[in-house]
């Protein structure tokens, strides 16, 4: 099992925010809206840092120049997904080229998705018993995942939407199910969904 530093995860591990999407249903870039002063990818890219990935890269697609402007991305490496448009599975399988070579699994985290717990981030990066992993909260199964070098190339060949889930059920790869406690936390794919992000309720 890699090691964890004083909380931090390994530097063996990278980290992958997804916020590239053009928030189609919402009808305005979620990457901007405002969240506890900042704006929500600024909330999530916080707690993607504190979780002391060895590498950290965020994907940009909709609104990257925006995103560029309003957003801190200091410590990220911004991968632009020109394809962002097809689906979240094309700025994974653009993502996961720019790995470092040195590292041995792949944490992905949804950039609309700030209510996930740094700790829980950390003890599923260290989950390596399976190449594939992802957090089993008390209603479901939710993100983040995490996955092994030995899943990479099924990452460099997803595409269209919800392609994780797919690799995850496929049953190509033995899963792991972190048990996490509480619901899956808000992901604002609609004005309902950031509303109660607002408001502190859960799902």
């Amino acid at each position: 099992m890699p090691r964890t530093l004083h909380g931090r995860v390994a530097v063996n591990v990278t980290g992958l925010v997804l916020a590239a999407g053009a928030s189609v249903r919402l009808g305005e870039a979620k990457q901007l809206l405002p969240y506890r002063g900042r704006t929500l990818l600024d909330a999530t890219l916080d707690l993607a840092r504190s979780c002391g990935f060895g590498q950290l890269l965020v994907t940009l697609g909709g609104a990257a120049d925006r995103v560029r402007d309003r957003v801190d991305l200091t410590g990220c490496e911004v991968v632009e997904n020109a394809a962002f448009s097809t689906g979240c599975g094309s700025s994974i399988s653009t993502a996961v080229r720019a790995v470092d070579p040195g590292a041995d699994a792949l944490v992905l985290l949804l950039g609309d998705q700030p209510g996930v717990r740094a700790d829980d981030v950390r003890r599923l990066a260290a989950t390596d018993d399976t190449p594939l992993a992802v957090c089993r909260y008390t209603d479901g199964l939710g993100h983040p995942f995490r996955f092994g070098r030995a899943v990479f190339a099924d990452l460099a060949d997803l595409h269209g939407d919800k392609a994780v889930w797919k690799l995850l059920h496929s049953g190509r790869h033995p899963v792991t199910e972190l048990s996490v406690d509480g619901p899956v936390p808000i992901d604002v794919d609609t004005r309902a969904d950031y509303e109660r992000l607002l408001t502190g309720e859960t799902r």
